[in-house]
């Protein structure tokens, strides 16, 4: 039997979102590689692995990384394709986890690459969405189509928070609304909602990177820069930034970590129309009560909570 070594290298502070990544794809059985606090570490995240060889900390100085390993076969090329995209969307919180660069021991880069394009299939979301890879060509049927390209994303719909996002979305848009989003990433989230049907999105995301990928996604599914905005800069620390979006947003969306939606709570009314809704996901298990708490402070009600292999949503008013 064939096996993948896979490499992802991150910082100490890189290790936790990266292993709970993994975690949330079913891949639990990781080998850890941390110069500091190796100890410390593993006490706290135990859960994350099955077994760690104890003189990993020497074996790349200077360097944090996460080793696991993946059949070579269909089912090892296609969980490589969603960690390749898991992996995009924590480099779009902006946090110094390092370079997340994943590589692989005994195969050739171009061959995964160009591999696990033929796993990433459209996905079915809800009731209504049908989220497509440009290269596909599909009959949404009933379904309304969202097209992205999972080459640039940082979100493309397989991921547990982003399923939240859009099955609320889904569940919430009635038509004609105005959306923000926060942390828009690929800009998937907005660009669902106003292929559902809203008015007009902004979008806000402190990569710059993001302004291009997400304005080349919108550009997939027909939408323009008339109806979508997207802008670059942090909201939390920019009060200019929060005056040229403006308030009375129908529907806010924050799909990204709990300390940043902890960090974001008590704005989110200044967005909010009277009665308007904020879905906020990328709280993971553990962090959900103090994630509500902290809503709750600002004057959020919790509509409603839902969860997805162990990552929560929250849709507040």
């Amino acid at each position: 039997m064939n096996w993948l070594e896979v490499h992802i290298d991150t910082t100490h502070a890189g290790l936790e979102p990266v292993t709970a990544m993994l975690s949330s794809l079913d891949v639990d059985g990781v080998v850890i590689d941390d110069e500091t606090e190796f100890r410390e570490f593993l006490e706290d995240n135990h859960q994350y692995w099955d077994y760690v060889d104890e003189d990993l900390s020497r074996r790349m100085e200077g360097l944090s990384r996460v080793t696991f390993y993946l059949q070579a076969d269909e089912a090892g090329f296609a969980k490589l394709g969603e960690v390749r995209v898991a992996l995009e969307a924590l480099r779009s919180r902006g946090q110094d986890w390092g370079s997340l660069i994943m590589s692989l021991d005994n195969l050739a880069d171009e061959d995964w690459e160009n591999n696990w394009k033929q796993y990433y299939k459209p996905i079915e979301i809800g009731e209504r969405l049908l989220v497509v890879p440009k290269w596909e060509t599909v009959d949404p049927g009933t379904r309304v189509p969202l097209y992205l390209d999972p080459g640039l994303t940082f979100g493309t719909g397989d991921h547990a928070t982003t399923r939240l996002c859009l099955a609320a979305l889904e569940r919430e848009i009635r038509g004609g609304e105005r959306v923000l989003d926060l942390g828009c990433g690929s800009g998937i989230l907005s660009i669902a909602a106003l292929k559902l049907g809203a008015a007009s999105a902004a979008a806000v995301d402190i990569d710059r990177m993001c302004l291009d990928v997400a304005y080349e996604n919108a550009a997939l599914n027909g939408i323009g820069k008339d109806v979508y905005d997207v802008r670059v800069g942090d909201v939390l620390t920019d009060g200019t930034l929060r005056a040229a979006l403006g308030g009375g947003y129908d529907i806010v969306l924050a799909n990204i970590v709990a300390d940043v939606i902890i960090g974001l709570a008590p704005l989110v009314r200044g967005f909010l129309r009277e009665g308007g809704l904020f879905l906020c996901s990328g709280i993971i298990e553990g962090r959900q009560a103090e994630t509500a708490e902290a809503l709750r402070a600002a004057g959020l009600t919790i509509r409603e909570t839902h969860e997805r292999k162990g990552w929560y949503a929250c849709v507040c008013r």
